[in-house]
């Protein structure tokens, strides 16, 4: 009995030992992930168009994003996680898009910005396959399927859709879809 208990252990510890790494990307997760992408994409495009020109430069408090910060923040990272992680080239350079972060408040250009930053994310993921999406790669030091990828950069917008919602809401801002 005591050496089947050790036997038992034996496995399950060797089981959960396997690193959850690289693991392939659940069923169907290119169709979901895209919906997620599209939904929050709307909505951030949406509430940057009803943001008024003269509140790109405003901010809560010192030493936070302005709105227009906010906006190419997020840009910069849809050009930054597939460039960096997924081995896809962005069309923009990274020291074009860092620059462009801390220099643009512009509304009419942060928008194009933030719409050319959507379109290229829509072009990455239409062209990674199901088994592309499971392949290994490295994100923030860790070793992942190429599926976390896009869905760290679905998890980063939204965290920023939720600021810039608080943002809208502070400048007297109704989010569009939820008037």
């Amino acid at each position: 009995m005591r050496r089947i208990r050790f036997l038992l252990a034996a496995i399950l510890a060797a089981v959960f030992a396997v690193p959850l790494s690289a693991q392939s990307a659940p069923s169907n997760f290119g169709e979901e992930i895209s919906g997620q992408f599209e939904a929050s994409a709307g909505k951030l495009v949406a509430l940057a168009q009803a943001m008024p020109s003269d509140t790109y430069s405003w901010r809560p408090m010192d030493g936070v994003y302005s709105v227009a910060r906010v906006y190419t923040h997020i840009s910069r990272y849809n050009y930054m996680y597939p460039d960096q992680s997924l081995g896809i080239e962005s069309p923009m350079g990274p020291a074009e898009y860092g620059r462009w972060e801390e220099e643009v408040g512009d509304k009419e250009k942060v928008v194009g910005i933030l719409s050319a930053s959507l379109d290229h994310v829509r072009v990455v993921m239409n062209q990674m396959s199901e088994k592309e999406l499971s392949k290994p790669t490295s994100l923030y030091g860790r070793e992942v399927g190429q599926w976390a990828v896009l869905l760290q950069l679905v998890t980063h917008m939204n965290e920023h859709l939720g600021q810039a919602i608080a943002y809208a809401r502070m400048n007297q801002v109704v989010p569009p879809w939820s008037s």
